[in-house]
């Protein structure tokens, strides 16, 4: 897997978008925002799930009226992460908090394959309970403790110093001079 993460790192691609003095912070706020429109989104969903917030909207119209917006909020900042993991591949190999980051995002796809079915697809039959079922009340609660994990594992990624002496793919553009402190 090292060997994987030191080839992508590596390519004349990611090389080039690592030390862009550009477009690599454009992808980075890119990401943070769209995380924040996405997060919000899902918390308005979960937070109507669970009674409360939104409470005079239909869960159908909740669910509904957000699942497209989410669901391409989701596949930008994917990409986005994906563009920005690969540049920096070696690194996050050795980096905790972005393999629970990684880690909670299986899970939310297992949350999605198992809620889908059972909640989500069902929104229209919700309106007509007098109170929510606690299946549904349990995917929003678990839905938000994952994205919340998930949030603050994305935050501790950049506090954790990757192990400069075993890095080998250079960490910044090839014409950047490297202080004698980060040489090996």
């Amino acid at each position: 897997m090292l060997e994987f993460a030191q080839f992508i790192q590596q390519t004349a691609f990611f090389t080039e978008l690592r030390g862009s003095g550009y477009v690599y912070p454009v992808i980075l706020s890119l990401h943070m925002v769209t995380i924040a429109l996405f997060g919000g989104m899902i918390l308005m969903t979960d937070m109507r799930l669970l009674g409360l917030a939104m409470r005079s909207y239909p869960v159908s119209d909740v669910i509904d009226q957000f699942r497209t917006p989410k669901r391409v909020g989701f596949v930008v900042m994917i990409t986005l992460g994906v563009l920005m993991a690969c540049c920096k591949a070696e690194e996050y190999y050795y980096n905790d908090w972005f393999r629970l980051k990684m880690a909670l995002l299986v899970v939310v796809g297992l949350h999605a394959l198992i809620f889908r079915r059972r909640v989500y697809s069902r929104a229209a039959e919700l309106d007509g309970m007098s109170s929510l079922p606690m299946g549904a009340k349990l995917a929003a609660v678990i839905s938000l403790v994952l994205w919340i994990g998930i949030a603050c594992a994305g935050r501790g990624i950049g506090y954790i110093e990757p192990p400069l002496d075993k890095i080998h793919a250079g960490l910044l553009s090839p014409h950047a001079v490297v202080p004698a402190v980060y040489r090996h």
